[in-house]
């Protein structure tokens, strides 16, 4: 069975980004050794999960990378990548998507993902979309959360973890330090 992974960054006090939004992330320590370690995540996985916000974010600016010539070589592979990853938008406000190999889901979330987890495949990872996410732990649907936590505090911003009405029980099966002092942490739900 397919497994949801979540892989987000987030500060040591637990924040996926500042108090400016979305694009409020360049605290994260972002370096060669932490790109080997997000290809390594995304080797594992042949399908992305979105909310709508990250995927008009990611829509806006990844396919344009291949033709950019100052992108870097990490940027253009991971372009790459993702052009030919099936990518499933949940949205009830978006009417369609257009970007390749991209699907639309308006309705019965808990259910599409169930189905999804059930088709033959790699694993299934959400990249990005805290928002999103959050509502995907109410429901208890992610397998594994693998976090990388960046050597940096804050202050404010959208927490990592926000609305769980439950206590959803984790198991730590990997843990590594980056040369940046970020850390990568890999924890799997018990069921």
């Amino acid at each position: 069975m397919r497994k949801l992974v979540l892989f987000l960054h987030a500060s040591l006090d637990s924040f996926v980004e500042g108090p400016n939004g979305e694009m409020d992330i360049g605290w994260i320590s972002y370096d060669a050794d932490l790109e080997k370690h997000a290809q390594e995540i995304l080797s594992t996985a042949d399908t992305v999960i979105w909310g709508r916000g990250t995927y008009q974010m990611m829509h806006s600016y990844w396919p344009s990378v291949l033709s950019n010539p100052s992108a870097s070589q990490h940027e253009r592979d991971h372009a790459e990548w993702i052009e030919k990853t099936a990518k499933i938008v949940f949205s009830t406000t978006l009417e369609k998507v257009e970007w390749n190999n991209s699907r639309l889901v308006k309705e019965d979330i808990e259910e599409e993902i169930n189905n999804l987890k059930q088709q033959p495949g790699k694993d299934m990872v959400i990249l990005g979309s805290p928002r999103f996410a959050h509502h995907l732990m109410e429901l208890d649907l992610i397998d594994e959360y693998k976090i990388t936590v960046s050597p940096v505090l804050i202050g404010k911003g959208l927490p990592l973890f926000q609305g769980l009405k439950e206590k959803i029980n984790l198991q730590l099966i990997e843990n590594k330090t980056f040369d940046s002092g970020a850390v990568g942490l890999v924890y799997q739900t018990v069921r």
